[in-house]
This record gives structure tokens, C-alpha cells and sequence, in this order.
């Protein structure tokens, strides 16, 4: 940030005063810039059927990781709650009307300034599109199936790590976890 959107004076980073970190505040109006954790949202929309529980996944038409697989979620919008944001994501990326659960995992990514929220979903029928303006392909998968070597984010396979290794005691208690970088 080089200019104060309050203002549009330049701005330096500095510890202002009472505070104990570097931030970015304007050399004119004195407004402190605070940049903060951008909020991930999404779920793990399950499929009931008389042939075992599918996932359902969306193959990516964007950038970052255009081709990948990944559960559907983006950033949280003002105005709505976490799990709104996550029904909101599902239907934009792939056509389906999930009933949300609880949340289910939440990973610090302090490295990029993110935090993601993930919920368990009831998809009460299969009933989505083929593909969005933001998937390529949607598609439920058995474990058996999982792309697991084409998914787009580590969130996004540890999220499904913990959903099938705690199907299998039927308890899904909330995972809490600090992603660091891959060395």
C-alpha cells in the first residue's frame, strides 16, 4: 500500500503509537491501514446413496490451480455469516443446494494471511451442474476415487483426510490446524 484510501496521501509502515506491530498509516490523516486475515469458507458436501457416501468436487476454471480438483469455497463476503458464505460458494461453483452442518475444520494459513472454515453438507439428492463459469467439471467421488494427487489445496485434502477416517467411527469433531509452507 503506497497511498491512503481515506485520503490519498502517501503512507508509510510504521509501529504507530499504543501498538506493538508494523502497520501501514498515512503520513497526512494519521488513519492506521490494518491488513488483516482474509476468511475462506466452504464445505464437504456429502451424497448419501444406497451405493456408500460420494463427495462432491469441483475441477477448477480459475486461476490459482485452474485444472485442479478442490471442495467447493472462496473468500467470505460482507454481510453474510461463515456458513452462509459456504452455501453461497457451493452454489455459485457448483449448482447444488447443500443443507449445512457443523464446522468442521478450520486451518491457519499464517504464511498467506488466510483462515479456512469448512463445513460438513447434506446433499439431500445428486442434483448439481456438470459445470459453472468457476468449474470446469463437478463430480461426486467415492474415497476409492478422490483425485487425491490433482487436488488444488492442502485444505482441502486434509479436510477430506479427517472426513474419512472419522466416517469410519461416525464422530467428526472439529479439526483445528496451522498450515505452514512445503519446504
Amino acid at each position: 500500500m503506497k497511498f491512503c484510501s481515506w485520503c490519498g496521501s502517501a503512507v508509510d509502515v510504521k509501529v504507530p503509537d499504543g501498538d506493538n506491530r508494523e502497520r501501514h498509516v498515512c503520513n497526512s490523516c494519521e488513519a492506521i491501514h490494518y491488513h488483516n486475515p482474509r476468511i475462506i469458507t466452504g464445505c464437504l458436501p456429502v451424497c448419501r446413496g444406497s451405493d456408500g457416501d460420494k463427495v462432491l468436487l469441483c475441477r477448477r476454471a480459475i486461476e490459482p490451480r485452474l485444472g485442479f480438483w478442490t471442495l467447493p469455497a472462496g473468500f467470505m463476503e460482507l454481510g453474510e455469516t461463515v456458513a452462509e458464505g459456504a452455501a453461497r460458494e457451493t452454489m455459485e461453483e457448483s449448482g447444488a443446494d447443500v443443507q449445512m452442518g457443523d464446522l468442521y475444520c478450520l486451518f491457519n494459513l499464517p504464511h498467506i494471511g488466510q483462515v479456512y472454515m469448512m463445513y460438513r453438507a447434506e446433499l439431500a439428492e445428486p442434483v448439481f451442474q456438470q459445470s459453472t463459469e468457476e468449474s470446469l467439471e463437478v463430480a461426486l467421488f467415492t474415497e476409492a476415487d478422490i483425485p487425491w494427487e490433482q487436488l488444488a489445496f492442502r485444505t482441502m485434502a486434509r479436510t477430506l483426510q479427517h472426513y474419512f477416517h472419522d466416517r469410519k467411527t461416525g464422530h467428526f469433531p472439529l479439526h483445528v490446524e496451522d498450515i505452514k509452507p512445503q519446504s
